[in-house]
Formats: structure tokens, C-alpha cells, sequence
């Protein structure tokens, strides 16, 4: 588990590029400070894998294929997101 030096408790974060590499990682660093996450990538498989970490740790995780090159794409992601988490 990452020390962190801040809480993020009842806030949720959008990240992309959520399923690999940085963006992964960045999302289990807001997870373990305690944000509910939206993860939005184009490889849904690998997505739930990392909601399924993140639920692990005790917070929400909603993972969202989306496209950051298609304007339609990031437009039903952000709704998605707000339905789940609300505004």
C-alpha cells in the first residue's frame, strides 16, 4: 500500500490511459488515498483487471472504454461516470 500524504476520501478522479504503465499506476495511487476512480482506456479486459484491484482496496472503480481521440467516446464516458458517481 502507497503512504500518501493527503486523503481523497468521497472525491472520484477520471483516468486515462487507466488500464497500463502510468495511468494504471496513478489510479491505484488515488485509490489507496481513498478517491473512487473512473478508469477509461481502450482495452476493456485489461480495465476490469485493474477496477478489481482497486475494489480490492476498499474503493469504487468503474472502468469505461473510451477512445480520448473521439469526441462521442469521451462524451458517453463522462455520462457514464456521472450516473455512477453523480456530478
Amino acid at each position: 500500500m502507497t503512504k500518501t500524504l493527503f486523503r481523497l476520501d468521497n472525491r472520484v478522479a477520471m483516468v486515462t490511459g487507466a488500464s497500463r504503465g502510468l495511468g494504471r499506476r496513478f489510479a491505484l495511487a488515488l485509490a489507496n488515498a481513498g478517491a473512487d476512480v473512473v478508469l477509461a482506456a481502450r482495452d476493456g479486459k485489461r480495465l476490469d483487471e485493474v477496477a478489481a484491484e482497486i475494489t480490492a482496496l476498499g474503493t469504487r472503480a468503474l472502468p469505461i472504454v473510451m477512445d480520448v481521440t473521439n469526441r462521442s467516446s469521451i462524451e458517453r464516458a463522462y455520462e457514464a461516470a456521472e450516473a455512477a458517481f453523480g456530478p
